[in-house]
């Protein structure tokens, strides 16, 4: 185990629970005037000892020189901060920085996409701009919510056409989220009434619900350990969404590897207590999720591959005891893959630490204290940060080197034109929390309205 100390801190021993990542309280503890201390338990398998000074100390020397360009930016020098100037994406040129996070909607009736997602799509998109979809099923055992969008059916793909279609005719680009959620289930959503699938037989705790078909909520099922021979049908599953997501229109698909959802489910520790090849160690937790990024690169090419993580987030009882050696072994996978294919994927999604704290409605600006600058430090491609942004911090982020393009959700779900107003500092709409799962076409999903359509009075500073 080591720390990586920045501003002069030692290097120095201390105790692996200091980072236990169920308690944010202590990555903040870990704050110095505005520096960071990174604390790393590291295999000599993941990562040297000197290799992690140089990236800390890189790092370090970066964000200090970004800040100080950063500061003179916003403080009235004239300069447009970055997150509105263009980016080269893979072989997309972007127009700003500001990216439609993946948000979980329920609208889709029976998981067919629908005219009132083309017009919530369609009214979000720019010339220019990148929107990523809803969470969309593969297969189907993958679901654990109602009305939730498929592509792994002919009609699921036919009802996406359209969507992609209305974007692409705004000049924008969109992504299809393919996802399993595992055990995060209930067996009213499993063919025959069958359990979840999972990495496991443990459940998902009783503090968290499974949304129902009538809109209650209950405990999630117990689920069953998939057998060794059941997970290449799995894996194949979402290699099939990938290729049916590039025929229904979508310019590349980002994996969903987050958040305690099936992926998460193997990677994680504190989850996976399987005895075969892939439990047990680190090396083995993750050979799921790179067995599925190998087969969709192969599929569709690195170039329309994306994936999303969130090594450092508690979610669904998705926590592990080493996250930043976690984070960092995907990472270096990914670069392995990417130097092995000779091309770049299109982007990392990381998910930040403050994530939890924006869903309780108690967003904090501090819950970053580093560990991420060193993921986006130690990954060789376009890195997109995703958690509890405003106007601000994404500003800042983008200025300091921190990330490359900043994902909205809440915002950019209640201001369809979300990219304009960040650019004008604009008021902007709140959001209602009320409607966020709920299955209307119109009320909370698609009566936001523009800024044009403002009446005056109901907007909160973009601040």
């Amino acid at each position: 185990m080591v720390v990586a100390g920045a501003c002069g801190l030692e290097w120095a021993a201390l105790r692996p629970r200091v980072f236990l990542p169920s308690s944010f309280t202590r990555l903040r503890a870990c704050m110095y005037d505005h520096a960071y201390v990174v604390v790393l338990w590291l295999s000599h398998q993941v990562i040297g000892l000197g290799r992690l000074n140089r990236i800390v100390t890189d790092a370090t020397n970066h964000t200090k020189n970004a800040a100080a360009a950063a500061a003179a930016a916003m403080a009235g020098s004239g300069e447009t901060p970055a997150l509105f100037t263009e980016y080269n994406l893979g072989p997309h040129k972007l127009s700003h920085r500001i990216v439609l996070a993946p948000l979980t909607r329920n609208r889709a009736i029976g998981s067919i996409p629908n005219e009132a997602m083309v017009k919530y799509y369609s009214d979000r998109a720019t010339e220019g701009g990148l929107l990523i979809t809803e969470a969309t099923i593969i297969s189907t055992t993958a679901a654990g919510s109602p009305h939730v969008p498929g592509i792994y059916t002919k009609e699921q793909i036919e009802g996406w056409k359209p969507v992609t279609e209305a974007v692409h005719a705004k000049g924008g680009k969109i992504m299809c989220q393919i996802w399993h959620v595992g055990r995060a289930s209930h067996t009213v959503y499993q063919p025959g009434g069958a359990p979840p699938i999972s990495s496991t037989n443990k459940p998902v705790s009783t503090k968290w619900k499974a949304q129902m078909p009538d809109d209650s909520y209950e405990d999630y099922s117990v689920p069953r350990a998939l057998e060794t021979s059941e997970i290449a049908g799995v894996v194949e599953d979402f290699r099939k969404a990938a290729v049916n997501a590039i025929e229904a229109g979508f310019d590349g698909i980002e994996i969903h590897g987050a958040q305690g959802y099936i992926i998460e489910q193997f990677a994680k520790d504190t989850i996976n207590d399987r005895t075969d090849e892939y439990g047990g160690s680190l090396e083995n937790r993750l050979k799921f999720l790179i067995e599925v990024v190998t087969a969709i690169v192969s599929a569709i090419g690195p170039e329309k591959t994306a994936l999303r993580i969130s090594p450092i987030v508690d979610y669904l009882d998705a926590y592990d005891t080493q996250p930043v050696e976690l984070g960092l072994a995907i990472i270096d996978k990914l670069n392995k893959i990417q130097k092995e294919v000779g091309s770049k994927l299109l982007y990392l999604h990381v998910i930040q630490p403050r994530f939890m704290a924006s869903l309780m409605g108690t967003p904090s600006e501090d819950e970053d204290v580093g560990l991420l600058k060193l993921l986006r430090k130690a990954y060789e491609g376009t890195f997109m940060s995703s958690g509890g942004y405003k106007r601000d911090s994404a500003i800042a982020d983008v200025a300091h080197g921190d990330t490359d393009l900043v994902s909205f959700g809440r915002l950019f779900l209640a201001n369809p034109d979300l990219v304009k107003r960040l650019k004008l500092n604009l008021p902007v709409n709140r959001h209602r929390r009320e409607y966020f799962y709920t299955h209307d076409p119109i009320i909370g999903y698609n009566d936001y309205p523009f800024w044009e359509e403002k009446e005056g009075g109901a907007a909160a500073p973009s601040q």
